[in-house]
């Protein structure tokens, strides 16, 4: 693992690609298939804060890429101060104190992964390939729970480095794999939750109480995206 060297991508011409498509997923980490992002021995979220925090690979405050954080910005990130109600034994008076929590793998439950679909006309193929990659918190908002990203990483240059470190094999001891492998493998499960869009909505942003109508919208997105490429063949 140490000595892999990742394979660079295939040069694919722009004239070459009719068709396009943004789409954002989520990786639940507690979902059976993603144990292995928070494998304790060497979590996901340590490799991608030490990425960043180290400054070896550029991190972003949007998933547009253009906003570059600096890595004392990253390591504060690592420092959330919250609320704690207290209630006086004497005069049973209620009130709320700061408090300061160290934020660690274990608090980070979501990953957000942005990615490109695309058809390939010279190989007649839909591909697709992951752009950026960030870490998920919960801040809590008028008194709601919020999902976060805490930092963005852009995925082509995250390659080189998540080619160094090993990912569990749940399948095999024998055939250790990266996490470059893993993601290029998509050994992940996940479920979308925005596709590009003249609104810019997500999929909560349209179904606001209802995440029973939000994974069915989830689920129709992925099956567009699987029947395109049959649609463009005659049996």
């Amino acid at each position: 693992i140490l000595d892999q060297r990742v394979l660079p991508y295939e040069s694919i011409r722009e004239a070459d690609i009719p068709w396009e498509k943004r789409i954002w997923e989520v990786i639940d980490v507690r979902e059976k298939l993603n144990f292995p992002f928070v494998n304790k021995k060497e979590p996901l979220f340590q490799i991608l804060y030490d990425a960043a925090a180290s400054g070896s690979v550029a991190s972003f405050a949007e998933d547009n890429f253009k906003k570059i954080l600096q890595p004392s910005e990253i390591e504060g990130m690592m420092v959330q101060l919250d609320t704690v109600e207290v209630t006086d034994p004497v005069t049973f008076e209620v009130t709320r104190k700061p408090v300061r929590n160290e934020i660690s793998a274990d608090n980070i439950k979501f990953f957000r992964i942005k990615e490109i679909w695309f058809f390939d006309r010279e190989s007649s193929r839909m591909k697709v390939r992951i752009l950026g990659i960030a870490p998920i918190r919960e801040r809590e908002v008028a008194g709601r729970l919020e999902e976060q990203p805490m930092f963005w990483l852009y995925y082509p240059q995250l390659r080189e480095v998540l080619a160094k470190h090993q990912a569990y094999n749940e399948f095999n001891d024998a055939a250790p794999l990266s996490w470059d492998d893993t993601f290029e493998m998509r050994r992940f499960s996940s479920y979308i939750y925005k596709e590009s869009n003249a609104q810019d909505l997500r999929l909560k942003d349209i179904f606001p109480d209802n995440g029973v109508a939000r994974l069915r919208e989830s689920d129709k997105i992925k099956d567009k995206l699987f029947n395109f490429e049959h649609d463009l063949w005659e049996y």
